[in-house]
């Protein structure tokens, strides 16, 4: 990638199941690097199908106490306008794969209240939240998590950020609620200013589906790539990783890693 945009560091699996695993270590590695007995390790969950089994895995390494889950603090990068139980939650996911499985503490985790009968309070609520707990690198700053885990549709979407809406070229809000056209529903979303705050963004894309999107995200074609919401991650101080499959890699010309 060219353009003068910092190049992400991209990891390449044969499967789906190989890449999950990957991205797993890659963010068992950064709480573990980022929490400690005095420290506490601020992340940003996904929701959608392909984090699940990322989600599971971490739930049965939490066996081996690698990961001091009591020094992190949880919030998530979007949601759907449902009930925290709803079967279509981001955080029912997430807790029924993960945070039911892992010694976190309750009151670190903080699900986005997309339900809620007035959506722009509540999404001025949970970036209040967020600002009060998540700390910036220095004053003036914006908070600054240190991990955001982030899926990709095969639009380019990512949160809840989708192509041709509003909530792209949002400057003023960290977190925004808005009524997304072609789902014919409302999201709550983090915003780019928030995810690029980040000192660690890892992708996990999976997928054939995601191929072509992929090879956009990945290409020199600055026009082309300018039209894909996924582009305009780029971290200001922090690190950005792509952990794909083959399928997923298929149309950018890359190879798995043996």
């Amino acid at each position: 990638m060219s353009s003068g945009r910092p190049s992400p560091h991209v990891v390449v699996k044969h499967t789906a199941e190989e890449a999950t695993w990957a991205a797993t270590e890659m963010v068992k590695q950064i709480i573990c690097e980022s929490a400690g007995e005095d420290a506490v390790c601020r992340v940003a969950l996904a929701g959608g199908t392909t984090p699940h089994g990322l989600y599971l895995m971490l739930a049965g390494a939490a066996i081996s106490g690698e990961v001091p889950w009591h020094n992190v603090e949880v919030f998530f990068g979007d949601e759907r306008d449902v009930p925290q139980d709803h079967v279509e939650s981001n955080y029912h996911m997430a807790q029924r794969a993960l945070l039911d499985h892992v010694p976190i503490q309750p009151q670190h985790i903080h699900p986005m209240p997309a339900d809620a009968g007035e959506l722009a309070a509540a999404a001025a609520d949970y970036e209040a939240t967020v600002r009060r707990i998540v700390p910036a690198e220095s004053d003036g700053d914006l908070p600054a998590f240190d991990l955001i885990l982030l899926g990709m549709g095969g639009d380019g979407h990512v949160a809840s950020l989708f192509p041709e809406t509003e909530a792209l070229d949002e400057q003023d809000k960290l977190v925004t609620a808005y009524f997304v056209p072609v789902l014919g529903r409302w999201r709550m979303t983090f915003t780019f200013g928030l995810i690029n705050a980040a000192r660690n963004v890892v992708f996990l894309v999976t997928g054939g589906d995601k191929a072509e999107a992929v090879a956009t995200l990945l290409a020199d074609d600055t026009s082309a790539r300018g039209r894909l919401p996924a582009a305009r991650v780029c971290p200001t101080h922090g690190k950005l990783s792509l952990v794909l499959d083959t399928p997923a890699a298929r149309l950018a010309g890359l190879r798995a890693d043996d």
